[in-house]
């Protein structure tokens, strides 16, 4: 890792190993040198664990991960670096990722303030509800959030970001199997397609690099084949987590789909981390060839957010020097009920059932809508 990757690091391990503050108020820790030293950071902030007591819970009693287990996975063996490890900046926000050295959980940087506040003021109480009702919700398993209790320099100038989340990573056992066992595994960010996407699309796509403009949105080529059961069991669950976003207008979430070969799940891929459930854990394929994966991530820009309305303009103005042709609705600007049934109708689409269902053509409704009724 660089400096600047070292730095960040060391700042989410002292927030992680430091024991949990009775005060409510973190800033209220620090004596004046200390925020006056904290003012002036540029990377290394100073981090404090927020509602660590809400967020250990989850952990614990819905999810069953064990704290000693959770805290040791921060920790690396005597052999390796203290770090955690950087995986790079992996999408158009601006985000940055790393792991902990075990590989079950993963640290998403969140660099813009109106996510941070969303899913802090506005999102947290009902997912927590949501979860704790839901045992087997697939909306991503986000075991902390850090923030940064004071102003410093660092955030504001966006040398370092004052927010992070951890969440499990759904890509744990891919470090267990060979090099050329995890080339074989496959990952697919997926959002409704049809949708308008203005930073790979206005002025010809010149307002991000190729590198990010490809990460945007993926495209499942193939089809998830399942059974009936297991098409319905992942539709009706998704229907479940859809809602509540769509209850707190969130919009632009995605599908997070993983496969890898049959063949290397004989007792060598470890589930992740915590309590297992059906699509988390992994479904075998029909024809024996795939292990899926799915869970739900992104969900943290609101409908109403100024930066969905700014990006409304921004469409309006690009449709205008494209002499009126149409480029819209945008996945950030849609209703939060219409961009939940595409979601939902791109799931049902991708997930393949047998052909001997024994349900008669024309006497049911997809299985999106009416899962979508039911909840």
């Amino acid at each position: 890792m660089g400096r600047r990757d070292r730095l960040i690091s060391a700042s989410i391990l002292r927030a992680i190993f430091r024991s949990d503050s009775p005060r409510k108020d973190e800033s209220a820790r620090l004596g004046l040198f200390a925020r006056i030293y904290a003012f002036f950071a540029v990377f290394s902030l100073t981090l404090a664990r927020y509602r660590a007591s809400l967020f250990k819970k989850l952990r614990n009693d819905t999810w069953e991960i064990e704290e000693e287990g959770y805290i040791e996975s921060f920790r690396p063996s005597k052999s390796k670096r203290t770090d955690l490890i950087a995986i790079g900046d992996l999408g158009y926000s601006g985000s940055t990722f790393f792991t902990t050295p075990n590989s079950k959980y993963l640290i998403k940087s969140l660099p813009r303030k109106f996510e941070q506040s969303f899913f802090r003021d506005r999102l947290l109480e009902p997912y927590v509800e949501h979860m704790e009702l839901n045992e087997d919700s697939l909306l991503v398993r986000i075991t902390d959030l850090l923030y940064c209790p004071t102003a410093t320099v660092g955030a504001a100038v966006g040398t370092a970001p004052s927010h992070h989340i951890i969440m499990e990573n759904i890509l744990y056992g891919k470090s267990s199997c060979s090099k050329a066992q995890q080339k074989r595994w496959e990952t697919y960010d997926l959002k409704p397609n049809d949708y308008f996407y203005p930073e790979r699309d206005v002025a010809n796509g010149r307002l991000a690099p190729e590198s990010v403009k490809e990460r945007l949105i993926d495209e499942f080529e193939d089809k998830i084949r399942v059974t009936i059961d297991q098409k319905e069991e992942l539709v009706a669950q998704l229907s479940r987590d859809s809602k509540i976003l769509q209850g707190n207008n969130a919009v632009d979430y995605s599908l997070f789909l993983v496969r890898y070969p049959a063949d290397l799940n004989s007792g060598d891929v470890p589930p992740p981390p915590g309590r297992g459930s059906t699509w988390r854990t992994g479904v075998v394929s029909r024809d024996g060839k795939w292990v899926y994966r799915a869970i739900v991530l992104d969900f943290f820009w609101a409908k109403d957010a100024l930066q969905a309305q700014t990006m409304t303009g921004l469409v309006k103005l690009f449709n205008t020097l494209k002499f009126g042709k149409d480029h819209g609705p945008m996945s950030i600007t849609t209703t939060s009920d219409e961009y939940r049934q595409r979601f939902l109708g791109m799931v049902e689409d991708m997930v393949e059932v047998p052909d001997s269902a024994g349900r008669p053509a024309g006497e049911i409704r997809s299985l999106a809508s009416v899962a979508a009724d039911q909840v």
